[in-house]
Parts: structure tokens; C-alpha cells; sequence
């Protein structure tokens, strides 16, 4: 007994009359004639538990295909010819019923784990400007990833937070609460805090919305995500979620923004296959690629495994069209979903239109004096709204839950 696999299906190349199929167990040859007693003994096994008792699925391929239907060779000659990846996707498809992985679209964990950076854990580097937040609700706690952003969407993974307790407990929203009057240590000795933090709304939205409307919608985005890659923008919004028993929006309320996430997790894998620039590059004045990301040391492998345990693939849909689609790989995956959610805070808070005052003004702010000593940019008071409350100076209250992520070192 064995399940047909197209990995064991062999022949000469060109030669696809030549194909027959090699036993999983022997690696004995199993010629086409005898698939009909096989397919006669064969039979249906589950190979994982229904969620649904009263719903069961099963997978077949064209392999099993009675004699004078879908022969083995045609398999082969089919494979032999597709030459493009549009045919070799198809021959996936609907020969043997699989996804398609896009090629390159999932980095590899170990090479960003070996290239991550030396600064201290809690601190912004150097050309990190402004911070956002991606908090990601669980049932038994809530994660928050913060990241420094800069010019080209350059970013830094500042920090890493698990507050303990579920959205039913008004303590762990205390806590939260206590991460936006937070600041951190800017590589310039500048204390700066999150500018915008964006919290997902697919687990116990009623909770979510309620901490935001308190904690105010000038630093607090509740967001909730949409697939699918056809969207007029990333980010839509926002929508007034508390309105009146008339129907009248409540001016004070909250405001829910919709993201797709399709769109950010690709542009953040784009990001992550960037090249460093090697030592000798930077010397000689070389800078990092815009969106380039960067990894602290202490972020552990877990953390870098969450970060890129999606994948997508192509999918055909009950109708016979193929859509993109993002699929786990591993169970866990809050660190990218953190990213995308700062990734997104960073659009609502307009870092994606800012002007060249804007920036210049956030440098200033920081400390960066060689990057403004020659400005001669006007400095309209419109950028100085924009950026207001980006650099904060608050005090810093320590959060008695709120523990570092084993993740972060």
C-alpha cells in the first residue's frame, strides 16, 4: 500500500513512452498495466483529523487515472513540455491537484538569522527616525513587535513583547495602555515613543475597539486585514464603527482600517531577499538598500522562523481560475503578522507621502545634525504637523506585566 507521489514516477528523458511508476518500499518497477489490480485493492485513508466530523476531504492525482484514461506517459510527456512556469504551474494544478509555490517568495530563516546586527536590544539605531507598533490579539495574551522606520522604509526590529492575559481581562489592556507612553533610547540620545500602533480586530473585536476608543485614535489604528491582491490601495479607511441609535457617527469613536495583508507580507518578503552590502561597500560609503530590513542579535530563531512561516501559491478555485494565495508553512506566525501591522501603522501615519521637509524635520528631531546642516528645503508649518508626536519625551513608566519575549535576548 503506498500513495502515488509524481517524485516516483520515472522514464528516460524524452523518452515518456519509458514511464512507469517505482514502489515506495522496494524501489521495485510498477508498470502501467498493473495499476488496475492496485486501484482494485486501493483504498481512502485520512491522513489528518476533520475539524468538522460530518465534512471529509481527500486528495487524488491524475496517477491514478484507470488504464486508457490518463496514461503515465502522457503524465511525462506533459511535464517534459512544460518548459515556463505558467505550464508548470498548470501541470501542478490540474494534473496533480497541488499548489503552486511561487518561486522565491519564502526567505530563507537561517540566512537571515546568520546575518542579524549588533545593537542593544530596547534601543533605535542610528538611522531609525520614527517608531510604530503591530500588537497581535491571542486568546491568551497579546504580542507587540516594535519597529524603527527611516528613509526608503528602511526599518529596525526594535522590540519584542508578550503581555500575559486575554482580552477578557482589563489588566492585560492596562498594560498595553502603559507601551504607548513608553519610550526608547535613540542611537543620538533622544528618547523617542510610538507614533502609531496598529492592533488587529479578528479576535474579540468588542474588546479591541473599546481599549482604542479609550486609549484615542491619534496613536491607536484597530485594523482588520483583507486578502487578496486586487485592492485600490493597502490601506482603506477609516470607518466609524460607533454610531448612534440614529446612525450618526460618534465623533469620539472608534475607527477601524482595512489593510491588505496580501500586499504588505510581499512587499515585506521583497524587503527580506535584499543584499547586504558587503563590508568593503560600506566603507567605501555604500548605504542599505531602501526596505532593507534589519535583524538584532537577540532575536532568536523562533522569532526569525514566525517572521517567514507563510508561503504563496497558486490555488485554483472551485470555478477552475488560479488565485495567489498566502499559506502557513509552521503553526506560528505572529512575527510576521506584527510586521505587518506596523508595516501598516507606518502607511496610516503617512510615511509613505511624506515630503523631503517632513523627513529633514524627523532627522532634526533625533539629533541628526549632518543630514540637516545643508537643508535649504523650506519648512512649512504643515510638516511640522505631520511629524508632531513622532519624537516624544515622555517619562517612562515601568509596566509590572509585561514581560521580553524569550524570542529577544
Amino acid at each position: 500500500m503506498q500513495w502515488l507521489k509524481f517524485e516516483r514516477l520515472r522514464w528516460e528523458k524524452g523518452q515518456p513512452e519509458s514511464a512507469h511508476y517505482e514502489c515506495t518500499a522496494c524501489d521495485g518497477r510498477i508498470e502501467e498495466h498493473h495499476k488496475t489490480a492496485m486501484l482494485e485493492a486501493g483504498e481512502w485513508r485520512p491522513t489528518a483529523e476533520a475539524q468538522d466530523p460530518g465534512t471529509i476531504g481527500f486528495h487524488i492525482s491524475a496517477l491514478y487515472s484507470p488504464v486508457g484514461w490518463f496514461s503515465w506517459e502522457n503524465i511525462a510527456r506533459l511535464w517534459e513540455s512544460a518548459t515556463t512556469d505558467e505550464a508548470k504551474r498548470s501541470f501542478k494544478n490540474s494534473v496533480l491537484g497541488e499548489t503552486w509555490i511561487e518561486t522565491g517568495e519564502a526567505p530563507d530563516w537561517q540566512r537571515l538569522y546568520e546575518r542579524r546586527e549588533s545593537w542593544q536590544i530596547g534601543t533605535v539605531p542610528r538611522g531609525g527616525l520614527f517608531l510604530t507598533a503591530g500588537a497581535d490579539v491571542q486568546k491568551d495574551r497579546i504580542e507587540v513587535d516594535v519597529w524603527a522606520w527611516g528613509r526608503g522604509l528602511e526599518s529596525w526590529l526594535v522590540d519584542h513583547t508578550v503581555i500575559e492575559g486575554g482580552p477578557e481581562q482589563a489588566e492585560t489592556w492596562e498594560e498595553l495602555g502603559l507601551l504607548l507612553d513608553r519610550t526608547w533610547l535613540h542611537a543620538h540620545g533622544t528618547r523617542i515613543g510610538v507614533a502609531k500602533l496598529a492592533i488587529d480586530t479578528g479576535y474579540e473585536a468588542p474588546a479591541v475597539y473599546a481599549w482604542a476608543r479609550k486609549a484615542g485614535h491619534a496613536q491607536v489604528a484597530p485594523i482588520k486585514g483583507v486578502e487578496g491582491f486586487n485592492r485600490a490601495a493597502p490601506v482603506a479607511g477609516p470607518t466609524h464603527v460607533d454610531v448612534t441609535e440614529g446612525g450618526k457617527k460618534l465623533r469620539r469613536g472608534a475607527r477601524l482600517w482595512t489593510i491588505a495583508v496580501a500586499t504588505f507580507k510581499s512587499e515585506t518578503y521583497r524587503y527580506l531577499r535584499l543584499s547586504t552590502p558587503t563590508d568593503e561597500e560600506i566603507a567605501a560609503g555604500a548605504k542599505f538598500p531602501a526596505g532593507y530590513v534589519h535583524l538584532p542579535r537577540g532575536a532568536e530563531a523562533e522569532w526569525v522562523k514566525q517572521l517567514v512561516a507563510e508561503q504563496l501559491v497558486t490555488v485554483k478555485t472551485k470555478r477552475g481560475f488560479s488565485r495567489l494565495e498566502w499559506q502557513k508553512l509552521r503553526e506560528r506566525n505572529e512575527a510576521l503578522d506584527c510586521r505587518v501591522y506596523a508595516r501598516a501603522a507606518a502607511w496610516i501615519a503617512g510615511a509613505d507621502r511624506w515630503t523631503e521637509a517632513m523627513w529633514r524635520d524627523l532627522e532634526s528631531q533625533v539629533g541628526l545634525p549632518d543630514e540637516v546642516e545643508n537643508d535649504q528645503s523650506p519648512d512649512p508649518q504643515s510638516a511640522n504637523d505631520s511629524v508632531a508626536g513622532l519624537i516624544r519625551r515622555r517619562p517612562e513608566r515601568r509596566a509590572r506585566r509585561v514581560f521580553r519575549s524569550s524570542y529577544m535576548s
